[in-house]
């Protein structure tokens, strides 16, 4: 993994727990339990990386609660 996705997933992270009011660790392991973030963030960085914060936040949001990994 190169540093742009390292620092795109750390963004990521970042933003949805100041979002969910939850902590960066539980966003995490939310993430990776979810098998969202190695199969969609980090695999579709090319395109995600491209939409404005606001936009990614509630796509991603958006997808944790269909996978379960938040309450809908």
């Amino acid at each position: 993994m190169n540093m742009n996705v390292v620092d795109f997933v750390t963004f990521c992270i970042g933003n949805l727990s100041q979002r969910l009011g939850l902590s960066q660790r539980d966003v995490y392991n939310r993430l990776k339990t979810s098998g969202i973030l190695a199969g969609y963030i980090v695999s579709s960085y090319d395109v995600l990386h491209t939409f404005g914060k606001d936009y990614l936040m509630d796509d991603l949001i958006a997808y944790m609660k269909e996978k379960g990994a938040l309450e809908a």
